[in-house]
């Protein structure tokens, strides 16, 4: 059982940056891909970037290629989404998600999530 838990998140100024994190524990992280998706109020979770268990794969949506950047450190189990050139429709609650061995980018393909970090971007 893989618990994961996202940090980072705050209220950034469109233009700007973010790292969030996200910390695996309970299980053998390494052996998971990893993704991030991300939630706007009335909206439908959404994918954002995911990367493969030895970080030599990643796979971002549309909107997030060129300026976001999906990373891990097996040794610390820890992934991360480093975000540049925020825009306000970035603003959303973000979550990072888990699943054993190969990338996806549907919500319902991962197995593990964490509880949510809030990113807000103002114009």
């Amino acid at each position: 059982q893989v618990q994961l838990a996202e940090s980072g998140g705050g209220l950034v100024q469109a233009g700007g940056s973010l790292r969030l994190s996200c910390a695996a524990s309970g299980g053998a992280a390494s052996s998971y891909s990893m993704g991030w998706f991300r939630q706007a109020p009335g909206k439908e979770r959404e994918f954002v970037a995911a990367i493969t268990p030895s970080g030599g794969s990643t796979n971002y949506a549309d909107s997030a290629k060129g300026r976001f950047t999906i990373s891990r450190d097996n040794a610390k189990n820890t992934v991360y989404l480093q975000m540049n050139s925020l825009k306000p429709e970035d603003t959303a609650v973000y979550y990072c998600a888990g699943k054993f061995i190969t990338i996806a980018t549907m919500a319902s393909a991962y197995d593990y999530w964490g509880q949510g970090t809030q990113v807000t971007v103002s114009s």
